[in-house]
């Protein structure tokens, strides 16, 4: 049922598709790719040179500031965007379904202090936030064994991390709470069930939906994130091997007034379409897990 759901809406199945041709792409790039990452189209001189070419046959997406395709590094930042936002994502959410889950369950004070660190982590502007404690992390020198260089993509996966949590807490809390005490859940304790157990035969398989919505959004927020960072400089920097759609934004900033429109669109517009993709997706399995909407779509 919640499958039909999903396939009749519109936008995420187009969405749907449109995002694993994205991701097809990205894990085939040595095949898909016409150039390596910092490959230039050919070898520049000063009667041919080959920084900024517009679009054409030599490079589809016009070129940058050495040389290299343009079309081949959205495709080696996509990667890079999605890993960072799939793994920011997925650990957040885990971490914020234990919180929520514990908090939820054993209600008391326990309930009382998680709710009241996730009530002072919303409190702070998430850009902000997430500058300040950049800057914190990396001076702290023994946090980089941890957490990775400040540049690394490690490091900006571990950021997001930390403040990408607190609406999945919330959201399993609320669920738990609202099936603790259900028959079912009763029933289970009754057997003997420990709290672990109930949580993921019980309570996590009916909160799944809402979950699952919740992680796709935090998907879209990661990879927004990583391109808000790399705008300011302040995203990962992979080194000789990789980019990302953040450092291609950042790095198109100057791009728009001397008449190099490519180097803005394209990766503005990658961004804006797989961000968009993800949300279509959340906003289809909001539906297809409501049971309310059956008989609505």
């Amino acid at each position: 049922m919640a499958f039909r759901r999903f396939v009749r809406h519109r936008g995420a199945l187009v969405s749907s598709i449109i995002l694993g041709t994205m991701i097809l792409f990205v894990i085939l790039a040595p095949f898909t790719a016409r150039y390596g990452v910092n490959e230039a189209v050919f070898k520049t001189s000063i009667e041919n040179p080959n920084q900024f070419l517009s679009p054409r046959g030599i490079a589809w997406l016009g070129t940058d500031d050495i040389g290299r395709d343009l079309y081949s590094r959205l495709i080696y930042g996509l990667r890079v965007s999605i890993f960072i936002g799939l793994a920011a994502a997925f650990f957040g959410t885990v971490l914020g379904v234990t919180i929520g889950a514990i908090a939820g369950l054993r209600g008391g004070w326990i309930d009382d202090v998680l709710m009241r660190v996730t009530d002072l982590f919303l409190a702070f502007p998430f850009l902000v936030t997430l500058l300040v404690l950049r800057s914190v992390m990396s001076s702290v020198s023994w946090l980089e064994p941890f957490v990775g260089k400040p540049t690394s993509i490690r490091f900006v996966i571990v950021l997001f991390v930390l403040f990408g949590w607190m609406g999945v807490a919330r959201l399993m809390r609320g669920q738990v709470l609202a099936l603790k005490e259900r028959e079912f859940v009763e029933a289970a304790r009754a057997l003997g069930a420990g709290p672990v157990r109930i949580v993921v035969r019980h309570l996590l398989p009916n909160a799944i939906g809402p979950i699952l919505v919740a992680l796709t959004f935090a998907v879209s927020s990661a990879i927004i994130g990583e391109a808000t960072l790399g705008f300011f400089g302040y995203g990962p920097q992979p080194g000789a091997g990789s980019t990302s759609l953040g450092k291609l934004v950042g790095g198109a900033k100057g791009a728009l007034l001397p008449g190099y429109w490519w180097l803005v669109v394209f990766p503005c517009v990658l961004l804006v379409l797989s961000t968009l993709c993800v949300n279509f997706i959340g906003d289809g399995l909001r539906d297809a897990t409501d049971p309310k909407l059956d008989g609505t779509r």
